[in-house]
């Protein structure tokens, strides 16, 4: 993972690769602007339709306070998810300049499969870290516990979402189950280092296209290559 993560830093400049990490920031933002202007507009509604009077100032505050929220909290399944709607190209990227072998017999990704692909991987996030959320509050006292279980389950998530962007390129749908049972300790590797990015601070902003080049190195140094020698 280390040599993935090395070759896809150095990538990162490319301007392919810079073109999705621009496009699929703004997507991002946007996103959580959606959502701030939502909750504020109806906030302001509710309130004014209860108390009788203009309440655009506390609506204001309280979806700033939503939106901050929310960035804290769900900023990592957006991002992976807008990343998935763009991640064939950033594969592209980094199969024409490490596998252009591989390139050759790559299928593109279709958008509505991407985008598919994407809402699926949020969903995922967003269920499996609420229906964990009691066990997180649980284990908050002993710090190390929570951090140690959000670790486990976001690597295990983010190496199946990331392992698929890469796969889908290369396999169909039976392949790619056969291909899920089998990598599923270097999925789960791949998974942990995302999620180790996506709390480095600034990082945390490049770690889904990173997530996503780092995952086409894994795939064609430790499976793809070994198919077809």
């Amino acid at each position: 993972m280390i040599r993935a993560l090395i070759l896809s830093l150095r990538q990162l400049t490319d301007p392919p690769i810079l073109r999705v990490f621009v496009k699929s920031m703004a997507v991002t933002l946007l996103v959580f602007a959606l959502l701030g202007v939502g909750t504020w507009w109806g906030t302001q509604a509710a309130l004014a339709a209860w108390l009788g009077w203009d309440v655009s100032g506390l609506a204001a505050a309280f979806a700033l306070f939503v939106t901050v929220l929310a960035l804290w909290l769900l900023f990592r399944a957006v991002a992976i998810a807008v990343v998935g709607v763009f991640a064939d190209e950033v594969v592209e990227a980094v199969e024409a300049r490490h596998y252009p072998d591989a390139l050759k017999t790559a299928r593109p990704v279709p958008f509505a499969r991407s985008l598919a692909m994407g809402l699926r991987s949020a969903a995922r996030v967003v269920l499996v870290n609420l229906i964990l959320l009691p066990v997180y509050i649980a284990l908050l006292v002993t710090g190390v516990g929570t951090a140690a279980v959000f670790f486990v389950v976001n690597g295990w998530l983010l190496g199946r979402d990331l392992g698929d962007m890469v796969a889908a390129r290369h396999m169909d749908a039976a392949a790619m189950r056969g291909w899920r049972a089998t990598t599923k300790g270097g999925r789960f590797m791949l998974g942990l280092a995302n999620t180790g990015l996506f709390v480095v601070p600034i990082l945390n902003i490049a770690a889904p296209v990173l997530g996503a080049a780092m995952a086409t190195h894994y795939f064609h140094s430790q499976y793809y290559r070994k198919a077809r020698a």
